[in-house]
């Protein structure tokens, strides 16, 4: 009985000649515990990709970024991970309130190395959970179904230059995103947001695509 494969599956596997094949790799490396060694590499990294589920049933994948340690490993079953603040469109978490399956990609591009992990998520505002990290507006705990390491072969090699300077610090004050100061979001954005936008003064649209093109760090 296959934890990761239906009968789909196997029609394609069985097409390829790739059944015994992926049989052997899920009974090697599928686990439905997180251990020691993916609990360091998945506290290690900086960044990963979640995929959720919408209401009409279509996959969305989203980038999730922080410092190293964002994503922490409460015991060999959970991990929790913050939602800082973004566009507004709540997409990711509205839904994981939706529909609770999700997928995580942890991938270092350079060791390089991977892992794929599914659970279930829990999208909570509890002031306990949000103090562990500054900014939070959730923080989204994560049952595991199971997880399992793939073959790094394609993976390109990449380095890391510098972390997003809006990645909120207790070292500093979190700067205030540069698309918020483009004034036809004015009337849509947060109060507090309009105040630091007025302070920081306007910019126009094609001054804030120009600086995207130009590859600008804090666009």
């Amino acid at each position: 009985m296959s934890r990761l494969f239906g009968e789909i599956h196997r029609q394609v596997q069985d097409a390829q000649g790739t059944r015994k094949l992926a049989d052997r790799i899920e009974e090697i490396a599928c686990k439905t515990e997180i251990d020691e060694d993916a609990k360091g590499f998945i506290e290690s990294l900086d960044m990963f990709f979640l995929s959720t589920v919408d209401h009409n049933g279509r996959p969305t994948v989203s980038y999730k970024g922080g410092f190293p340690g964002f994503v922490r490993v409460l015991d060999s079953q959970t991990l929790m991970f913050p939602i800082y603040n973004g566009n507004g469109m709540q997409l990711s978490v509205g839904n994981m309130v939706g529909n609770g399956e999700v997928g995580l990609l942890f991938i270092s591009f350079e060791r390089p190395h991977r892992i794929r992990l599914q659970g279930v998520s829990e999208v909570s505002t509890d002031p306990a959970l949000l103090a562990h990290y500054k900014e939070a507006e959730f923080v989204v705990k994560v049952s595991l179904s199971e997880l399992w390491q793939n073959c790094p072969r394609y993976i390109h090699r990449y380095q890391r230059e510098s972390a997003s300077r809006y990645v909120p610090s207790a070292q500093c004050e979190t700067p205030l995103a540069e698309w918020k100061r483009l004034e036809f979001v004015q009337d849509v954005i947060s109060e507090a947001d309009a105040q630091k936008a007025q302070q920081a003064g306007f910019i126009q649209v094609e001054d804030w695509i120009a600086r995207i093109k130009a590859g600008a760090p804090d666009a």
